[in-house]
């Protein structure tokens, strides 16, 4: 029978740790944050932040917040132009140092998202998904995750698909504090930031 740790106490546990841990770092990275607001308003004007509905914990549907790294860019049939055509210089930092996450700490005071968690990914997805994928989906979306530090978008669909439910079936507070620590040094090293040889900014698209 499927299961997860997530639940009574666990999930009190993990919620005031999500709590003081992004407010902590939403206090720490307000003057980085300002600046990249300030970058991406100078490089690409309004708005500063990408807003997006993800499904959440039981596909409950939020909107993630982000600072925008591409252009409103479209070509001559007026279709927008591929990610990767879109992607600014400033936005390409921005990924590479994970600095466009940050807003994403809002959606941790919110409730909408952990820190630690199967990333959120399209709406559209969520019908294309098995019943093991779709596990992942039986916690709240993080900022971070087992299969991010085991790959990150470098990965197949398959694999990180399994870590996902891996992570449901076996979250603890300490593997929080470990898959953490990894994504600094994931961070830091500037690994998986795209899938090789995809011709994408990220990941190709999951077509179930």
């Amino acid at each position: 029978m499927s299961k997860t740790p997530q639940h009574g106490m666990h999930l009190f546990f993990k919620r005031a740790f999500d709590l003081s841990v992004a407010g902590a770092a939403l206090c720490a990275s307000a003057p980085v944050m300002a600046a990249t607001a300030l970058a991406v308003r100078l490089s690409m004007g309004a708005p500063v932040l990408f807003r997006q509905a993800r499904p959440g914990k039981h596909g409950k549907i939020f909107t993630a917040l982000k600072f925008r790294t591409m252009r409103d860019a479209v070509g001559s049939d007026g279709v927008a132009l591929p990610d990767e055509e879109r992607l600014t210089a400033v936005g390409e930092l921005l990924r590479k140092t994970s600095l466009d996450e940050l807003p994403q700490l809002l959606n941790v005071v919110k409730g909408e998202m952990s820190l630690v968690g199967p990333r959120p990914l399209l709406v559209r997805y969520l019908e294309r998904y098995s019943a093991e994928q779709a596990r992942r989906h039986d916690v709240l979306p993080g900022i971070t995750g087992w299969a991010q530090v085991h790959g990150r978008n470098a990965t197949s669909w398959d694999d990180r698909f399994a870590n996902d439910v891996w992570y449901v079936e076996n979250w603890s507070l300490a593997l929080d504090v470990k898959i953490l620590a990894a994504t600094v040094l994931t961070v830091v090293r500037r690994e998986g930031i795209s899938e090789e040889g995809a011709g994408v900014a990220t990941m190709r698209e999951f077509l179930g």
